[in-house]
């Protein structure tokens, strides 16, 4: 069952900053997200592919669809012809099937770079050097609009290292904003922030978060 009363006020809260909610409903049913999306949410994450086309399937077409888990690229085809935003680009191979795809679907894709910025070896993204490589080559990318940076902080309650985490990759795109993309104003998009850290990740210039378990409640895995 979805909280409307929190996701209520995290709307209000959110629209003067210009802050994009993204109700991360992955793992639940295709009901919760209507219910959600009747009140008025219309962007929804997915971390896996399959459930992710299921569920565009049936619900309403103008909803919408950010992939926000690690993303292969012999699976790219499969939401190429409807995703929204694809926040993980950790690799130049999934950048350049994504954009393969894209040209395919006569599409242009809109993605986000994943910064590693986390000190966990369970978590995917590129290093400094890694992203200024690939957007120094963004030029044959026909049908790629690279928007920004995601990162995801690390699992801890260490508050200072998450907030001084957040401003690294804040910094970062502010820094590939001035030297790579001064002439694109769609690269504005700082995807950081999720349910247990938001607030710290919006403190250091997050503009769109990631909110599954406030909205949605504690998820319940198949054994």
């Amino acid at each position: 069952m979805i909280n409307l009363e929190v996701w209520k006020s995290l709307q209000q809260s959110f629209t003067p900053k210009g802050v994009t909610l993204i109700a991360v409903s992955k793992t639940k049913p295709a009901s919760d997200i209507q219910d959600l999306y009747n009140a008025g949410q219309r962007d929804f994450g997915e971390n896996y592919v399959q459930e992710l086309v299921e569920k565009q399937a049936i619900l309403p077409s103008d909803i919408n669809w950010h992939f926000i888990g690690h993303l292969q690229s012999n699976k790219v085809k499969y939401i190429a012809p409807f995703v929204h935003l694809i926040h993980a680009v950790d690799n130049a191979k999934l950048l350049n099937e994504i954009n393969k795809q894209a040209l395919k679907n006569n599409r242009i894709i809109d993605v986000l770079l994943q910064y590693y910025i986390a000190d966990e070896e369970t978590k995917f993204g590129m290093d400094k050097a890694e992203i200024k490589e690939l957007v120094s080559n963004k030029v044959a990318l026909t049908n790629v609009r690279i928007c920004g940076l995601m990162g995801m902080a690390t699992n801890t309650d260490d508050l200072n290292k998450v907030r001084s985490e957040f401003a690294r990759l804040h910094a970062f795109l502010l820094e590939l904003k001035a030297n790579y993309f001064a002439n694109n104003p769609e690269f504005n998009k700082c995807s950081m922030g999720m349910s247990g850290d938001y607030e710290l990740a919006i403190a250091e210039g997050s503009n769109m978060v990631r909110i599954g378990s406030l909205l949605f409640g504690n998820r319940v895995y198949p054994a």
